[in-house]
């Protein structure tokens, strides 16, 4: 048991302060570390801060994020999710090394950086939404071969950063160990999990919404309809989770039991927390939804 005793009633969002990037990298190398205790944190940390410089276009030949949605939150959002996930694995029997454990975080560290924008390209990084995974994958091998990261490793980290393509199929990747596939499964339910139980989730849905206009994505009509088809989106989500994605999310669990004292998975009552407020107002408050939506103050403050 850990030395947290929370309650039951606790919400994921009180645990650690989401839009500081800085407490969420201390609470992924907390999770880590008592995994094991002489665990080398440099190299995560060195791939956290050049991701953080890389969305803040600090990172040379590279514009800052302008993707209001897939932004810098939503890669610490998931990098947490993963370390979590990994956590509840470890905790629950799973033998996972450490190098496969740096492996995974920094895998989801790296997921998104395919919406980032060269110096002189035009537009917004939404325009790549149909091909980012394809983006990330090549930001990965080229950043990692620069750092002289051996190919075998670069290589797990693509897998698993292909896993995060809402309709890949696991079967497909030839994964070089059953670990590299259970952490790659992990991605891919981190990245789901970790925006879905975001607490303006609902907010940011507008941000997605213009994100997939400009990347022409199909099936995209009017933004009511985004909302609308959110709640089927969820319900194929929890079926990815339980198929495709291996149930790894029952990992969450464990985590919160023995991290926090807690046994629940918070992102799971997040998650139906946001939808249940979804059904609400689409069923009563249709016309004016976006007046119902809790946190608008909060999202002109973006990252």
């Amino acid at each position: 048991m850990s030395e947290h005793s929370l309650s039951s009633e606790q919400q994921l969002s009180q645990l650690i302060a989401m839009d500081d990037p800085e407490a969420v990298r201390a609470e992924v190398e907390t999770i880590v570390s008592s995994l094991y205790p002489s665990f080398d944190l440099r190299f995560i940390r060195s791939v956290y801060a050049d991701v953080c410089r890389l969305f803040a276009g600090q990172y040379p030949g590279y514009q800052a994020c302008n993707t209001s949605y897939h932004n810098l939150q939503h890669t610490t959002d998931a990098t947490l999710a993963m370390a979590r996930l990994l956590h509840g694995a470890v905790c629950s029997g799973h033998m996972i090394a450490a190098r496969e454990i740096e492996l995974g975080v920094v895998a989801t560290l790296l997921h998104d950086v395919g919406y980032i924008q060269t110096i002189g390209d035009e537009g917004t990084g939404a325009k790549y939404t149909k091909t980012h995974i394809e983006r990330s994958v090549e930001f990965l091998i080229r950043y990692f071969s620069e750092k002289g990261i051996p190919a075998d490793d670069i290589r797990d980290c693509c897998d698993m950063l292909s896993c995060t393509g809402i309709t890949v199929r696991i079967a497909d990747i030839r994964f070089r160990s059953f670990e590299i596939r259970l952490i790659g499964m992990m991605l891919g339910t981190a990245d789901l999990l970790g925006q879905m139980a975001d607490r303006t989730y609902l907010e940011k849905l507008s941000f997605l919404y213009r994100e997939f206009r400009e990347g022409n994505v199909a099936g995209i009509n009017e933004e009511i309809d985004f909302y609308v088809n959110t709640l089927g989106f969820y319900e194929a989500t929890k079926r990815r989770f339980a198929t495709e994605l291996g149930g790894v999310n029952r990992f969450m669990r464990a985590h919160f039991r023995e991290r926090w004292g807690i046994d629940v998975d918070l992102y799971e009552k997040a998650i139906e927390r946001q939808m249940t407020y979804l059904r609400e107002i689409l069923e009563h408050f249709r016309p004016d939804y976006r007046n119902h939506l809790r946190r608008r103050s909060t999202i002109g403050k973006q990252r």
